[in-house]
């Protein structure tokens, strides 16, 4: 059981993005919990699919596709965080995070647990960002892979040294010693090989065909804008931090700024961990399938706790 008073310290949420899926997730959830019974049952009704079965049976190679990954994870995220509030609440308390923030894909998830975006239109939005990428990958197709124990100064003057060859880019600096690269194939291979040479502990691809936060994005980020553009937001109840500039956004302004670059620029996940830090966060809470962002928190900062909550652990608490 978790420890209400523990909750009251200095809290930020975190929601992972695409690659934490997995089929079965969300299966225990659904089981377990009215509150995420009834996100799940939202989803299949307005994506006019069985969204819930896809994430629970697979198959997998569905389950992968970044049309159907997206809005899954944003669904099982959200599905987790309304079971936790649903236990919380049978405990008489009300636990609010000073800040939420989410990593590419789950930036969207934060605006909807901060109450700027509805969860039926994220639902809608992240279906069409990830058919948007996958068109996109197919008139220019890409690739990504993380590069570990280099800085991101040393990996950006690699893929400086590949322009050459074609488009590669820094497109997520993870934490200090994990960055991932995106680009063309043929350059982000050779960037691969520099990496190798330069002193990387490790170099590896990522199970995702498409080059996403780079310049390959533009024709998607161009069309998701005109999207965004008509989008309603609100003003946050809670302080997003912005994974492009790594600062709290509290208007609708703000955030709609944010979005309408969000698919071309680089996520900057070290920056926006450090500033929730900077404004005396030293607990943090992931909720959604996975585990990724925890590690690196830790890897970010030594002077904070990290408390993983899966969408399995929370159907255990």
């Amino acid at each position: 059981m978790i420890d209400v008073n523990y909750l009251r310290d200095k809290w930020a949420f975190v929601f992972p993005g695409q690659g934490s899926q997995y089929v079965g997730m969300g299966k225990l959830l659904y089981a377990s919990s009215p509150a995420a019974h009834k996100v799940f049952d939202q989803a299949d009704a307005v994506l006019g699919f069985a969204l819930s079965n896809l994430c629970f049976e697979g198959p997998a190679n569905e389950l992968q596709d970044t049309l159907n990954a997206q809005p899954a994870i944003l669904t099982v995220s959200i599905a987790a965080l309304e079971a936790l509030k649903e236990k919380w609440g049978k405990l008489g308390a009300i636990i609010a995070p000073r800040f939420v923030a989410g990593h590419s894909l789950g930036e969207y998830t934060a605006l909807v647990a901060a109450g700027a975006l509805t969860f039926e239109d994220a639902l809608l939005l992240v279906r069409e960002r990830g058919r948007l990428m996958k068109e996109a990958n197919q008139t220019a197709p890409g690739g990504m892979a993380v590069v570990i124990g280099l800085g991101r100064e040393e990996v950006e003057q690699i893929c400086e040294d590949v322009q050459e060859l074609g488009v590669v880019v820094c497109a997520n600096i993870n934490s200090p010693m994990q960055n991932v690269i995106s680009g063309e194939e043929v350059a982000l291979t050779r960037a691969m090989e520099l990496a190798r040479q330069r002193g990387a502990k490790r170099v590896s691809r990522l199970a995702i065909s498409i080059a996403s936060h780079s310049p390959l994005m533009q024709q998607a980020g161009d069309q998701l804008a005109r999207l965004i553009e008509n989008l309603h937001l609100s003003d946050p109840k809670v302080p997003i931090i912005g994974n492009l500039s790594g600062q709290a956004l509290t208007t609708a302004d703000e955030i709609k700024r944010e979005l309408l670059v969000h698919l071309i620029g680089s996520v900057q996940w070290t920056r926006s961990v450090r500033r929730m830090v900077d404004e005396g966060i030293n607990n943090f809470m992931e909720i959604g399938p996975g585990s990724t962002l925890s590690g690196l928190i830790n890897r970010i900062s030594d002077n904070v706790q990290t408390m993983t909550l899966s969408d399995a652990d929370v159907a255990k608490v």
